[in-house]
């Protein structure tokens, strides 16, 4: 996808869930955080020449740290981040550089997508497509999570899980093959 479809794909993911032009562009966080995280990763992965590269990427870097200082929503340019990416609430969302978020997914306040682990364990998450996390979890280690998948509020995942899993508690467990499906 082209950097204009990918931001229009974010812009209207929060079209669908009831905002209009005017509030999306002046008062959701979210979409400034996903907007600047769309910038950045184009500048990051399509410009390659450092006469241009390095003063962008260096904007990029204050700009972004601007953002995040706005918003608390920590969206590092270096991430892959696929089409359709909604934050629903501002607010202490950190995702590692190298995380791997899918398509379509859902992210609510509070997310922490970290690396963790010991040696060879040691990694950062990839997750799939049509993914919804609560409020406050947490997903960190080398571990994979699947398509469709719901993550419960105030979880910690710590181990990879299949596709339409739901997942809750700590050390997240899962608790039905339901999926993600009517919370995205």
């Amino acid at each position: 996808m082209t950097l204009f479809q990918l931001i229009k794909s974010d812009y209207k993911k929060y079209l669908k869930y009831g905002s209009n032009v005017f509030v999306i562009l002046f008062f959701t966080q979210g979409f400034w955080a996903t907007f600047q995280y769309r910038i950045g990763h184009y500048i990051y992965e399509k410009i390659k020449w450092k006469l241009f590269r390095i003063p962008l990427l260096f904007f990029g870097l204050i700009w972004s740290k601007l953002i995040e200082i706005l918003t608390g929503i920590s969206l590092p340019y270096s991430a892959k981040i696929g089409h359709s990416f909604y934050v629903g609430h501002y607010g202490g969302i950190i995702i590692n550089s190298n995380a791997v978020i899918g398509d379509n997914c859902n992210i609510s306040q509070g997310v922490t997508i970290g690396v963790s682990g010991i040696g060879e364990n040691r990694g950062v998450p990839v997750l799939g497509n049509n993914i919804y996390i609560g409020a406050n979890a947490v997903l960190a280690g080398k571990i994979s999570i699947g398509n469709n998948v719901l993550i419960g509020a105030c979880s910690m995942v710590k181990d990879s899980f299949p596709d339409y899993s739901v997942l809750q508690g700590v050390p997240a467990v899962l608790i039905s093959q339901k999926g993600s499906k009517g919370y995205i």
